[in-house]
């Protein structure tokens, strides 16, 4: 297979990124082509789509072994379930899918046509194999069961974050940040109320502090310049 474009995202590492697509609905991305497919007719009719499948690679777990069972997050990290029975992203070829919201397509731009997209839950520089349409008819089964995963994984943190501390971040990132943050980002299995969590986003360093269902922002500083 090849690599047909790369995201680029907020998300310079794991940690905080949405454990699955259109969490953060407000989040923007960009798909960025590799050069042999920044190619525009390839993207003939896609701007009729709302949304779009990618198929990418969980290129930071890449491995040479796999394990036929996983602990999902979603179970607490304490319960094995079988790998193709999980979105773990640790699996025998660390391939994913998510679908995301298409916003618009440019077409003239120095680095060829551009994807502009949201809800995206990949770490920027993300390899993307294909891109499919998004087909309501055939893709949407709103009555399908859904095992171990029945409803969102959590109840929605109380966030409290000082207004100067978000002017910090530049203005598209600040309600997807909120968002982030009320998704609580923290692993499943860390319950440290004293612990002082961080991570990287847009370009900005974010630290925050849990106590039972309030998350508070603690600091957020600029490391360096976001795109």
């Amino acid at each position: 297979m090849q690599v047909i474009a790369h995201i680029r995202s907020p998300y310079t590492s794991k940690f905080g990124i949405p454990r699955q697509s259109n969490i953060v609905e407000a989040l923007p991305a960009t798909i960025v082509f590799t050069p042999p497919f920044r190619v525009a007719e390839a993207l003939r009719g896609i701007e009729e789509f709302d949304y779009l499948w990618l198929i990418w690679q969980f290129s930071e777990n890449v491995r040479d072994t796999w394990s036929p069972t996983v602990r999902p997050p979603r179970l607490g990290g304490n319960q094995r379930m079988g790998v193709f029975a999980t979105r773990s992203s640790f699996r025998p070829n660390a391939l994913a899918l998510s679908s995301v919201r298409l916003l618009s397509v440019e077409m003239q731009s120095p680095e060829g046509p551009l994807l502009h997209i949201a809800g995206a839950d990949m770490m920027d520089g993300t390899p993307i194999y294909d891109i499919k349409p998004y087909i309501p008819y055939t893709d949407a089964h709103p009555e399908a069961r859904s095992g171990f995963a029945p409803t969102p994984a959590n109840r929605l943190l109380e966030v409290h974050c000082d207004a100067s501390l978000l002017a910090v971040i530049d203005a598209p990132y600040r309600e997807p940040l909120l968002q982030i943050l009320a998704n609580d980002p923290r692993p499943q299995y860390q319950h440290d109320a004293s612990r002082i969590y961080g991570f990287p986003f847009a370009g900005c360093e974010v630290k925050f502090q849990v106590q039972d269902n309030s998350l508070t922002v603690v600091a957020i500083e600029k490391t360096t310049i976001s795109r």
